[in-house]
């Protein structure tokens, strides 16, 4: 069955903080291909992803969002 408006996903429900998303999602998030994000990573700029087990990742959302705010601020100062 898929999620609806009067049917939301568990995903919809959690808080910001505590949702998780996959790659896809935060390559489209942040505009950035998969090798570009995992040498980010290990350079240490872009926010490391939680093991989920089975060799699955995924990222905070609120990770995610943070990374997204600090390049905003960043751009925005003279």
């Amino acid at each position: 069955m898929k999620p609806n408006a009067q049917c939301p996903t568990a995903s919809a429900l959690l808080p910001r903080a505590m949702r998780l998303v996959r790659l896809p999602e935060v390559q489209k998030r942040v505009g950035l291909g998969r090798s570009t994000i995992y040498r980010r990573v290990g350079e240490g700029t872009f926010p490391k992803p939680r093991a989920l087990g089975g060799g699955l990742v995924a990222w905070l959302e609120s990770d995610i969002d943070a990374w997204i705010d600090e390049r905003i601020a960043h751009r925005a100062q003279p």
